[in-house]
């Protein structure tokens, strides 16, 4: 367990899948990191967004932003299951470096001086 690393992974499903689906899909893919021995991080489901352009046919996904700390092998199994995973449009397992990991944390009320 020492080369546990902070990761985030974005997906980006198809937009027609029920939300307890998705949400379904999302533990599943957790609960195979964790089986890795990886420690689920920060889950956040941004919902439907309109593309650029069309994407397998789609216009719109349903995004969402999870991360972990794990080691290299489990997220690699992970990718391996998402690229097989016909409701997945898109994904995107990235190494973040550690100041990023966890929730966002918002600046909150900055003056316009500062």
């Amino acid at each position: 367990m020492a080369d546990m690393r902070p990761y985030e992974c974005m997906v980006i499903l198809d937009a027609d899948l029920e939300e307890e689906t998705i949400r379904d899909n999302v533990e599943r893919w957790l609960q195979l990191l964790e089986s890795k021995g990886a420690e689920r991080g920060y889950v956040d489901f941004w919902g439907k967004r309109r593309f650029a352009y069309e994407l397998k046919h789609r216009k719109e996904g349903y995004y969402v932003v999870f991360q972990a700390r794990a080691e290299p092998t489990a997220t690699d199994e992970l990718h391996r299951v998402l690229s097989l995973a016909d409701e997945v449009l898109r994904h995107k397992v990235l190494r973040v470096p550690e100041e990023v990991y966890g929730p966002p944390t918002h600046l909150g009320n900055q003056s316009a001086e500062s």
